[in-house]
């Protein structure tokens, strides 16, 4: 059964930084895309980063381009996202998904993309 728990998340104040985790259990992260996303209060879901199977290449909105990294720990068998210099437009609800087909992150495929866990809320704000 596919399972993803995400932590992480918690207040913190413009210019701060998170480290997200994404514990996934069912498969292992070398087999699958897995992508970051994230849910605002009034706005629809958009992707933030994905990274492929073997964590070789990876895709950020233009908008946290330079401030957040995605990697993959395969021994831990989690995704992680380092969110730097927070900004208050990151505040969301955040969330990975992976489409149990697609190894490779491709911008067109995000739509069928699942979510096999409740995200973890991450508010910036002074």
């Amino acid at each position: 059964q596919l399972q993803f728990v995400e932590s992480g998340g918690g207040f913190v104040q413009p210019g701060g930084s998170l480290r997200l985790s994404c514990a996934v259990s069912g498969f292992t992260v070398d087999s699958y895309a897995i992508a970051w996303f994230r849910q605002a209060p009034g706005k629809e879901r958009e992707v933030v980063s994905c990274i492929n199977n073997f964590g070789g290449d990876t895709v950020y909105r233009d908008s946290v381009k330079g401030r957040f990294t995605i990697i993959k720990d395969n021994a831990k068998n989690t995704v992680y996202l380092q969110m730097n210099k927070l900004k208050p437009e990151n505040t969301a609800v955040y969330f990975c998904a992976d489409d149990p087909v697609q190894t490779s992150c491709v911008i067109t495929t995000f739509p069928s993309y699942e979510y096999w866990g409740q995200g973890t809320q991450v508010t910036v704000s002074s």
